[in-house]
Formats: C-alpha cells, structure tokens, sequence
C-alpha cells in the first residue's frame, strides 16, 4: 500500500527553488526629471498655478545634489514652510538622482483624457480601458525576454503569478497573459492585485512555495506596473500628490522560478532560501492606496524611511541567524528601490558600505520606483554587472544575500538568496 505520506514526498522537490531567468521591459516612452517640471504644468494646463510650480521645480532641481549639506544649504535658501520640510526631508531624499523614467501615458493620450490632467475628475473608466489592455501587453514583453533566457519551451510552464497595482479586471491580467503567450490551458494561475511596492518580494515567496512543493513545476513570475491610474494634475491642497507625480514610473519584470534545475540545460542564477513577511510596529497609514472614482491615490508619510531603517535590522537578524551571519557588508543587497531617502538611512543605520546599494540606486536613476517590479529590475541589474565584472557568482561576487521589499502597511518582504555560479 501507498501512503499518504508517499504521495506527498512524491510531490515535492528534492532542492530548493532557483531564479533560472529574469527578463525586463518599459513602455517606449522615456522622460527626462530634469525637463518633467514644465511637461507636467504644461500637459495638466497648471500653468498659471506659479507658486505651486515653483515648488515643483525646486523638488526637480534639488534632487540633483548629490551630499547632504548642500542638500541642507539649498533648502535653507528655498525653504517656505511645513510643506517645504515635508518634501526635504521625504522628496528631497527619496527622488535624488532620478534621471528618467518610463511612462505608457504621452502627450497624445493625454490630450485625449483631458479629465486624466484634472486633479480629481471622475476618469476611473478611461484609466480602465487603459490598463487593462496594457498592463498585460508590457508584461509580455518581459515573461518573452525571461522565456528566451530560460531556453525551454513555454508549453513547459505549469504555473503562472501575475501581480501588478492597476487594472482589477475579470478574467484578469493573469488570464489575458496566458492567452498572448499562448500558456496551456491548464497552466495553474494566480493573480495578486493592488498590493503596491512590498509585492515583488511576495510574488517569490510564493513562487518559491509552489516550485518546492510542486515537482517538476516551472513559475512564471511576472510583475507589471502602469501609472495611467494615478497620473493627475497638482493640487494646493494636497501637496503630497506631487511625490508621487515625481517619483514613480512604468514598468514589468518576469522569472522563471524552479527546484531541481536540469544539468546542463538550465542555467540557476539565485536559490531562495528563505522567505518572510512582516508588519512594522507603528507603521499604520505610513503608505497607503485608495481605488476611487478619480483612479487610484497613494499617500505618503515622511516617517516612512526611519521606519524602515529603524526596524531593518531585526528582519535580517531574523533570516540570517540560522546561517550564522551577522556582517551586513558580507552579504550582496538588493533592496526595493522606493527612494534615495530610504537607501540613505538604510546604509547609515546599518553601516554599510556605498557599494552595498549600487545596483538600487542605479535603478532608481535609470527608472525612478515602478512599484512590484522595481526589485526585479534590482536584481537582474546586480546579475548583470556580476557578469560584466567577470565575478565568479552572481551575488556581485557574494555567496549570500537579501532582497527586500517595502510597501504599504508598512509590510516588508525579506528574502535570503544564495548566489550561483555563472
């Protein structure tokens, strides 16, 4: 006789779950901070709001100081009250060194959608029938790419998470996908929705769940993020609108997540040992999002890079003591890159070395926060100059390493990675 016990020892993988693959895109849309400032007052017809324009601008030019004190120098000189503290310290930090990002929404479109430009008229429908169509359409270009790397048929994927912040549809993105793919039927879906920044470390604890406890099975992990839903024109009353106009960008990231890869056939790039989530204590209403008629609205506390830096270490104690390590410059960093603010109290708080956050703060440059894929583009970037640096591994030459996701609740991804050999 069989036993249950038999059957489900039959079921699992024998090894841990591995990253095989990773691929990335972005609309073709690129724009330039340094020029945003006059785009956006000019697209929203906000023009004649001088004042708020001025304010708007100095957030732009201020994000190019690259140390503190002058940081500190020029908001002393420009400084005009609370609010101009609030983006110093929030703003200011979090968009340094953003040179460009990546939008679906152009000047066309939003011409077309003049109530997208109004600060809050209904546009929930018009941003629907956006998203929709697109959020899935860029995370195809991002699951081919990682497809490619894979070198195995598509017909070979027997699990699918699609996660992304816009576009709640039925059937959803998921499903969509796996049509403009041409996934078989059969594929075992699962779609995450609304869940913001923190995503991206969730979609491989789960992708790491169903490749241990599923034999054979190969993750499609796709990520897709537009901004279409809350794009919108400034307000004098809502002043934190314009962190978010500055911040974020567009963008999708996919992998191939399996246990037991093929000799010679499938090339691992990272093992997930380990995967958590958590809630910071006293992070309640830190970040948070709202689905409304005027699409959807992010606030933004300025606590939000203290709490995290304040409480990062315990996280990593927690998944690291098992394996003995407590050296937080011996391991490789790939952290969500949310925002320069909060890399910065990161490094500090923790000690760590400038190197440590190269490859987030180059995707914060080169892309701004594109939410749940913003930490897959992380990751593909410190496997990339691993390989150009010619290291033996793809932890930036590390064995051991972390990736971190940040978002609202305030919740925290953690999970441990094990560099493989290239």
């Amino acid at each position: 006789m069989v036993s249950i016990e038999d059957v489900r020892k039959a079921q699992r993988a024998e090894g841990p779950a591995t990253i095989m693959a990773i691929g990335t895109s972005t609309p073709p849309n690129c724009i330039n901070q340094s020029m945003y400032p006059d785009y956006y007052f000019r697209i929203t017809k906000s023009e004649h709001k001088t004042e708020l324009k001025e304010k708007f601008q100095r957030i732009c030019k201020l994000i190019r100081y690259n140390d503190i004190f002058s940081s500190i120098c020029c908001f002393m000189l420009l400084t005009r009250g609370v609010w101009e503290f609030y983006f110093w310290n929030f703003t200011l930090g979090d968009n340094s060194m953003i040179k460009k990002r990546y939008m679906y929404l152009t000047e066309e479109i939003l011409k077309e959608n003049p109530n997208l430009c109004e600060f809050m008229a209904p546009s929930l429908d018009a941003r629907q029938d956006m998203v929709v169509v697109e959020v899935p359409k860029l995370g195809k270009e991002a699951a081919t790419k990682a497809i490619q790397e894979w070198g195995q048929p598509k017909s070979k994927i027997t699990h699918l998470v699609f996660c992304t912040s816009t576009g709640v549809d039925m059937p959803g993105a998921d499903y969509q996908l796996t049509k403009l793919l041409g996934l078989r039927p059969s594929v075992n879906r699962l779609m995450i929705y609304f869940q913001g920044c923190f995503a991206g470390g969730t979609v491989l604890r789960l992708a790491k769940d169903l490749a241990e406890n599923n034999k054979g099975a190969r993750v499609l992990v796709v990520c897709s993020e537009i901004t279409a839903t809350t794009f919108r024109g400034p307000s004098d009353t809502h002043l934190d609108g314009l962190v978010g106009q500055a911040l974020f960008g567009d963008g999708a990231a996919a992998i191939i997540v399996g246990a037991d890869p093929i000799p010679g056939v499938e090339k691992p790039l990272f093992e997930l040992v380990s995967a958590n989530q958590t809630i910071l204590p006293n992070s309640e209403g830190a970040i948070d999002g709202h689905l409304r008629e005027v699409g959807a609205t992010f606030h933004l506390l300025k606590e939000v890079p203290g709490l995290i830096s304040n409480n990062i270490e315990k996280a990593l104690t927690d998944a690291f003591q098992p394996l003995g390590i407590s050296d937080w410059n011996s391991i490789f960093w790939v952290p969500h890159a949310g925002g320069r603010a909060i890399l910065d109290q990161v490094e500090s708080k923790l000690g760590l070395q400038p190197a440590k956050l190269r490859a987030s703060r180059h995707v914060l440059s080169e892309y701004g926060n594109m939410l749940s894929a913003c930490v897959l583009f992380v990751l593909d970037e410190m496997r990339k100059k691993s390989a150009e640096d010619g290291l033996k591994t793809t932890g930036e030459g590390l064995e051991w390493g972390v990736l971190f996701g940040f978002g609202p609740g305030l919740t925290v991804e953690t999970v441990v990675l094990h560099s493989l050999c290239t």
